[in-house]
């Protein structure tokens, strides 16, 4: 046996080996992500490239849908098929054209307020607004083949779509801004990123339109599933790109490019975990299904979390100088001394993302005042302290850090009331 050979019971786990295939499927995509981050930021500078982050930002928030998408349809396919159903096809056909319709009348109502939003933001033209509006309606129908691909946990399949958008993305990228178009080339980019991973999204469900379905869709119980799932995901996408938003808007061209800069260096660690989440998500449902006891599988995807969370604060402690110049180039070195400090809101984050998707996963309500509190907690310290980076910064790691207190103080609770349900021992974290 060498050093590095994989224990046993990692390559017994089905947990492990899940999370093994969507980890590296969202490394790809993490690392696309901020290569095109870190390319913009040199090709464009500080200034234009804080108008970039803005926009990404803006993005991120009108996709707040696609996430809110992604997780019903997974949670509606984790529960066929736990069920033994297999009206898969139908789903995917009808969750496509209802988000359709909503998809094209976003672009419509984004291209009349082009204008004034390119105003407000400093932008030098409309065009980039007009574009972020197509990328959330791409986001949109993307969200569909890719939640029923988390939800019939086909990760490989997921892990290798995920990977494919920010690797197109960073390829246009570079031919764009080459090209001369700047702030709109870097927008497209997106654009075609999404485009791309919807077309193969769609080709890796290919095998469930084949055969003899039944056209009925059955109706799951649970009608406040989708308002649940919204509140997770709204809150938990606001905590990580409003502060963008607002510190474009508080401080100088240059601290705002700064601080856009931080902020994707903290959300390395979200996209280096995310996956644990993906995994533990679709697992939770079928526990719950099933009438299992959850707190194993949850302590042992927190255990994952941190494990690959700490590894990379490690880096950030040790060289926090050469990640900023690595990502960004020397313009960003005014953002080396907090490196260290959004790791650790990126790692927050990270945790507070996997518990509420673990209570949305059984049901919980209680935590949409808890996540509604950090969020408006995070938006009240920037608009009270905001005179420098560093305040910036110092306000999203408390409101961070105190919803992440009082997520964990709820998901104790739920789980100590599940321990006197009639339950049919724990979930297995296979």
């Amino acid at each position: 046996m060498t050093m590095l050979a994989v224990p046993a019971w990692a390559k017994r786990s089905l947990l492990v080996r899940q999370n093994a295939l969507l980890f590296i499927g969202g490394l790809a995509s993490g690392s696309g992500s901020f290569i095109y981050h870190a390319i913009a930021g040199r090709l464009l500078g500080p200034v234009a490239y804080g108008q970039v982050a803005f926009l990404i930002a803006a993005y991120a928030v009108g996709a707040t849908a696609a996430l809110i998408i992604s997780l019903v349809l997974a949670r509606y396919a984790a529960t066929l098929i736990s069920r033994q159903d297999q009206t898969i096809r139908r789903v995917l056909i009808r969750a496509a054209f209802v988000v359709a319709a909503p998809g094209a009348g976003f672009v419509l109502i984004a291209a009349l307020f082009a204008h004034p939003i390119a105003t407000f933001e400093h932008l030098p033209s409309f065009t980039p607004v007009w574009l972020v509006a197509i990328a959330v309606a791409l986001g949109w129908l993307l969200a569909v083949p890719r939640g029923i691909l988390q939800g019939l946990q086909r990760f490989g399949s997921l892990a290798i779509n995920v990977a494919l958008d920010p690797v197109v993305r960073v390829a246009a990228l570079w031919v764009l801004v080459g090209l001369g178009y700047a702030v709109s080339g870097a927008v497209a980019a997106v654009v075609i990123g999404l485009a791309a991973a919807l077309v193969a999204g769609t080709y890796s469900l290919r095998d469930r339109f084949r055969g003899t379905e039944s056209n009925h869709v059955p109706v799951l119980g649970g009608a406040g599933f989708p308002l649940t799932a919204a509140a997770g995901v709204v809150g938990i996408q606001l905590l990580f790109n409003q502060d963008v938003v607002l510190a474009e808007h508080y401080l100088s061209a240059h601290n705002g490019g700064i601080y856009g800069g931080l902020n994707k260096i903290g959300t390395i660690i979200f996209y280096l975990t995310l996956s644990v989440s993906q995994v533990l998500f679709p697992r939770i449902v079928d526990a719950v299904a099933r009438q299992r006891y959850p707190a194993r599988l949850l302590l042992s995807s927190v255990g994952i979390l941190s494990a690959l969370g700490v590894a990379a604060l490690i880096v950030f402690a040790v060289a926090p100088g050469e990640l900023v110049n690595i990502l960004f180039g020397p313009r960003f070195s005014d953002a080396t001394p907090y490196v260290f400090t959004v790791g650790v809101i990126g790692l927050a984050l990270s945790l507070n993302n996997m518990l509420v998707q673990f209570l949305i996963a059984n049901h919980d309500y209680w935590f949409i005042p808890l996540i509604a509190f950090g969020c408006v907690a995070e938006a009240g310290l920037i608009v009270i302290s905001h005179a420098t980076v560093g305040q910036v910064v110092a306000d999203v790691l408390v409101a961070m850090v105190g919803l992440l207190v009082l997520l964990i103080a709820r998901c104790y609770v739920l789980l100590v009331s599940l321990r006197h349900l009639p339950l049919r021992g724990n979930a297995s974290v296979r």
